[in-house]
């Protein structure tokens, strides 16, 4: 059995002032059981206390009260004597793989579906049919960008409000029907109009999908459940491109452009996952009973061990009810703390590199030679590596418990590439070398589920969890933004500019990933230090009566 700290360690931050700690007088906690205070709580990878972090009546008297003031949805099943073997836990996870992390994926896809097919549409000369160039192409990427981004942090504090388990199906819903609508689409005007609405319907729910996984895994789990659920970024553009094959093909059919079919058929595909998604997804491991689902995904003892293990991975987990919203204060507190900075820097700029080449993929196909149909076939080797480099890092910092390092993996893979995107001198002259060089780029191992992962487990609370998802996600989209102008008009077809750009930019996020490194190993050392200067009773005394909420209680510790 997985499990934490022995230590209460919740909500988001205030400003630690390591030198001067508040600490009642100890009478007010003599009646307290000793913890074993010379261990901190936090990140597993600082040979952390794994034992039951409810092992002392002082603990499980502080988190029962805890949850009850919350009215956490999984209180009456919390037991912090309940035992299980480790075939049962395994049992369960996979239970939960089908259930929970396999229908993630088909919403994901559903996402992807409707956000990718744009450059399967410009191989059917999407842009011409419109009377468009290249300019407006990404002047129409730049306004889903924003209106993704705008949406991200109010769409999550909806989420945290209604539950995601009824506010993504209906987002689902409502961003299908826009899709639709694209295949009537007949100018520039309702181009962007359909973007804009797409983006501000879609944005939020990737942090919406992760606090709801985050439920049901542990924060060791979580990572590899997010490379599943970042392969159906790879799936769905080998299935859509297999899709598009055939689809394009019906240009001309009643008048239409291949294009219009696409959007048509596929947005109505997303139509089904969205209405789907509403008896799917239930709000909690004690909430899958429904009166469409009588007997619920799991038997009593199942929703004990699911819940009770999450719980002991993260006590923190059950400090807000699924459906309450955040606080005006809580909320500020999670947007200020500045030890989550450096990862959501990393979000902004470590995925740069990729992001024109991966825009410009069909149209640069197209460029050399290869026609509409093979040009989406095309996309497909790059996709099908993606998954195995994807689940491949991921898997690899699981089991080397390392994560700066081994996200740094996707910074020395990508350079190389750009630099031949720049200096190369078969560039576009070479067909198959160019698609060679291409495929490999975007083959690149993703480290994005390693990240989000990494931000949820440094947030150290629900409430700040919520809002700390969103503002990375807003990072990395503020990112994916930046890269609509890098590849520009006047430099192409070898975008020299553009690629000695990319380089630049990627050899920042190598600096950055040092930096990141660097930073939480001295913060965790600076916390460490004044936590050992404390005598046993004024330590029992800080995690009792402590104000300090989240990542920056002292007796937490930053993963790294």
């Amino acid at each position: 059995m997985s499990s934490k700290s022995p230590l209460p360690a919740s909500h988001p931050p205030e400003l630690v002032d390591e030198k001067k700690i508040d600490l009642p007088d100890a009478k007010n906690v003599a009646t307290f059981e000793t913890v074993n205070s010379s261990e901190l709580s936090g990140s597993e990878d600082n040979d952390i206390d794994k034992d039951n972090p409810f092992n002392t009546p002082a603990n499980v008297e502080y988190w029962t009260g805890v949850y009850d003031k919350a009215e956490y949805e999984c209180r009456h099943v919390f037991d912090p004597t309940l035992t299980w073997t480790e075939e049962e836990e395994r049992a369960i996870v996979r239970k939960l793989d089908w259930r929970v992390c396999l229908w993630a994926c088909v919403m994901f896809f559903a996402l992807q579906v409707d956000r990718g097919n744009l450059s399967q549409a410009l191989a059917d000369n999407l842009l011409d049919d419109l009377k468009m160039n290249t300019n407006d192409y990404n002047f129409g990427n730049v306004v889903f960008l924003v209106s993704f981004l705008l949406a991200e942090l109010p769409s999550q504090l909806v989420s945290k409000k209604m539950g995601p388990d009824r506010w993504i199906p209906m987002q689902m819903v409502l961003w299908s029907v826009v899709a639709i609508a694209q295949c009537a689409i007949t100018s520039r005007s309702g181009f962007l109009a359909t973007r804009a609405l797409l983006g501000l319907l879609e944005g939020g729910f990737i942090p919406d999908i992760v606090l709801w996984l985050s439920y049901f895994y542990t924060s060791r789990e979580l990572p590899i459940r997010l490379s599943y659920f970042w392969t159906a970024l790879s799936t769905t553009t080998i299935i859509t491109s297999f899709l598009a094959f055939g689809l394009l093909r019906l240009r001309g059919v009643n008048g239409w452009a291949g294009w219009r079919w696409l959007f048509l058929i596929e947005g109505l595909i997303t139509l089904l996952i969205g209405f789907a998604s509403f008896f799917l997804m239930p709000a909690s491991a004690v909430q899958t009973k429904a009166w469409f689902r009588p007997k619920g995904w799991f038997t009593d003892r199942e929703v004990a061990i699911v819940v009770n293990r999450v719980l002991r991975d993260d006590p923190s987990k059950g400090d807000m009810h699924n459906r309450q919203a955040i606080t005006p204060l809580r909320l500020w507190r999670a947007m200020k703390d500045y030890d989550l900075w450096p990862v959501y820097a990393l979000g902004l700029v470590c995925f740069l590199p990729q992001i024109p080449v991966n825009y410009y993929i069909t149209l640069t196909l197209r460029s050399i030679g290869f026609s509409p149909l093979t040009t989406n076939l095309l996309t497909v080797p790059s996709s099908a590596m993606h998954i195995i480099t994807l689940i491949g890092i991921t898997r690899l910092s699981d089991h080397l418990k390392e994560r700066t390092f081994v996200s740094m993996i996707q910074s020395f893979w990508t350079l190389p590439c750009v630099i031949a995107l720049r200096w190369w001198p078969g560039i576009i002259k070479d067909q198959w070398g160019t698609f060679a060089l291409v495929t490999v780029l975007l083959s690149y191992p993703y480290c994005h589920a390693i990240l989000v992962a990494w931000v949820s487990k440094n947030s150290n609370n629900v409430g700040a969890r919520t809002v700390s998802a969103a503002l990375y996600n807003m990072c990395v989209q503020l990112g994916n933004l930046t890269g609509n102008f890098i590849y520009l008009d006047y430099d192409k077809p070898l975008y020299k500019d553009g690629n000695t750009k990319l380089v630049i930019i990627n050899l920042l996020s190598i600096g950055l990933f040092l930096f990141t490194k660097a930073y939480y190993v001295y913060r965790n050392k600076q916390k460490k230090r004044v936590w050992e200067a404390l005598t046993e009773q004024e330590r029992i005394t800080y995690v009792r009566t402590t104000r300090l909420q989240g990542s920056r209680r002292l007796d937490f510790q930053f993963a790294h």
